[in-house]
């Protein structure tokens, strides 16, 4: 292969095997994390076969962690973090005080030196943004209390974390030259006070302002580059003029940009560009594992990921719980946090190449990241079954038992964005409405006499049954995933076959599978959006 550059073969390498171990993984109903890591493994220097090119996978790497604190710093939201204060920033605090404990106590016992061992629990201590979002996703509870707890208390581990990508290389650094380390640590901490003044003062100021102008160009493609060079110029003018870390600068330029109206589309603009270059750094972490720590050294690794699954679960339940919380809220949380990702990743990788931690303990971070991300959803199935056993496998009332359900009522079935406008207007119209929810956090559900809400899965006849479905008049089925909703739709076609239901579709092919499981009348948001347009088209004529 004459004309294939080392920088070519790496990324096609990287990007291939990439895809085709995140695939696998993907069909294992493992993270696809797991698959780029071994990606990286494979084309590393610890396997037979081809050995990508370091220096490059390092440099793209080193991108990809741009764009992955731009993405970061992008969805980072004050005010999730403001509505659950109180829990989060005590709970992830202490969390974080836990897991550094407990690694640097594993650290003593391997004979490494304190910073060592503090670098080690501090990047022990970090969920996965990633993985997390995904669990939190999947069963649907971003909005619930817990997930926003979950998220709020991951936006505090992400600060702490950005705050030692800062102080590490004065840590580092300390104790050469003429400056102490007290000396080095005021020297960092004055330039990345001077780079946020900055940002705060000129940054907010000067890219909401660039990139408004940049959209009324109607340019996609200027407005997409304006948003890369936004947060690629900052991270690289924070290195070269302030002499702060790629990561925190990309992190502020993201969370400048996270104040603009089109934040939204910012995100979504550069969405493939940010993905690419953050399955290329996992390669490069995967890169550097070498898998025979599994072999040389197999309890250091199971006291790493007892750390990881364990003591940080338990410190997290034990939080939570002292804070007042429900066992469902607290395991919950427990759940989330009990993995580690791209800020362990990072600061394996940064520990390593300062000489702050030795060669085994990166091993042992990347082995312990592959390990609990493997591990975390069968945490969350083992937990899903405790909490339903403790609320009932046919769900439950909230408030009490449900009254009985008056002929000709209204069963409703989800009450996310689309289903809570339903119900309200319902209520308002003095409507008999009994709402079924996965969730019993789930927000604003309605403290009304006229509402019963039954708290399960609608898809089970039993609680179908309890909502009375066999003398309902009209279903709403307001959930967005077709899978789930389908099988209530046949459900409840079964159970009253004179019902009227009402579901939510998003394209033709799930309009046509609701209704031939019976659903009278499909609803897609893109088509009423249509006639509206239509409708205000055809005024006056």
């Amino acid at each position: 292969m004459p004309h294939a550059t080392p920088l070519i073969a790496t990324i096609v390498a990287g990007l291939t095997l990439a895809f085709i171990f995140g695939a696998l993984a993907f069909r294992l109903r493992i993270s696809p994390l797991v698959g780029y890591l071994l990606a990286g493994v494979v084309v590393g220097p610890f396997t037979p076969g081809y050995v990508a090119n370091q220096a490059i996978a390092n440099e793209l790497a080193e991108l990809g962690v741009i764009l992955l604190m731009f993405g970061v710093g992008l969805h980072f939201s004050v005010r999730d973090l403001l509505s659950v204060k109180n829990i989060a920033i005590p709970g992830a605090l202490v969390q974080i005080a836990v897991a550094v404990l407990l690694g640097m106590g594993l650290a003593y016992l391997l004979g490494w030196d304190t910073t060592a061992g503090f670098v080690f629990g501090l990047a022990l201590s970090v969920a996965s943004t990633v993985v997390l979002l995904r669990a939190l996703q999947e069963r649907r509870i971003l909005d619930t209390e817990r997930g926003k707890i979950a998220i709020g208390w991951l936006i505090v581990e992400d600060l702490v974390m950005v705050l030692a990508l800062v102080l590490l290389p004065a840590l580092a650094g300390g104790g050469s030259g003429d400056h102490s380390i007290g000396t080095t640590l005021a020297i960092t901490i004055g330039k990345v006070v001077a780079f946020v003044a900055f940002m705060m003062i000129v940054g907010r100021r000067v890219i909401p302002w660039a990139l408004h102008h940049v959209a009324h160009t109607g340019s996609r493609e200027l407005f997409r580059l304006a948003v890369l060079a936004i947060g690629l110029g900052v991270a690289f003018g924070a290195a070269m003029l302030f002499g702060v870390s790629f990561a925190l600068g990309a992190f502020f330029a993201g969370m400048i940009l996270a104040e603009s109206p089109l934040s939204q589309r910012a995100g979504e603009e550069t969405l493939p560009l940010r993905d690419a270059f953050a399955v290329l750094f996992f390669v490069s972490v995967g890169m550097l594992f070498n898998p025979y720590i599994l072999i040389t050294d197999p309890l250091s690794l199971v006291a790493t990921v007892a750390i990881i699954i364990l003591g940080k679960s338990v410190a997290a339940y034990a939080i939570v719980r002292a804070f007042g919380r429900s066992d469902k809220t607290a395991l919950t949380i427990s759940a989330s946090l009990a993995q580690i990702g791209e800020f362990s990743f990072i600061l394996a990788t940064l520990g390593s190449s300062l000489k702050l931690i030795p060669a085994d303990a990166r091993d042992l971070i990347l082995a312990g990241a592959i390990i609990s991300i493997m591990f975390n959803p069968l945490l969350f199935v083992i937990i899903d079954r405790v909490i339903g056993k403790v609320v009932g496998e046919g769900g439950h009332a909230i408030g009490g038992p449900p009254r009985p359900a008056i002929a000709g009522h209204v069963v409703l079935v989800g009450y996310g964005r689309v289903g809570r406008t339903v119900g309200e207007s319902l209520l308002e119209a003095g409507e008999k409405v009994t709402i079924v929810e996965m969730e019993d956090d789930a927000l604003a559900l309605p403290d009304d006499e006229k509402a019963t809400v039954l708290c399960g899965n609608a898809a089970n006849a039993d609680l179908l049954k309890r909502a009375e479905i066999g003398d309902a008049r009209l279903l709403f089925v307001a959930i967005p995933q077709s899978f789930e909703a389908g099988q209530i739709v046949a459900q409840a076609r079964k159970l009253n076959p004179k019902i009227r239901i009402v579901a939510r579709a998003h394209s033709d092919d799930e309009i046509a599978h609701l209704q031939k499981l019976g659903a009278d009348l499909t609803i897609m948001g893109e088509r009423e959006i249509a006639r509206k347009m239509i409708d205000q088209a055809l005024i006056g004529r």
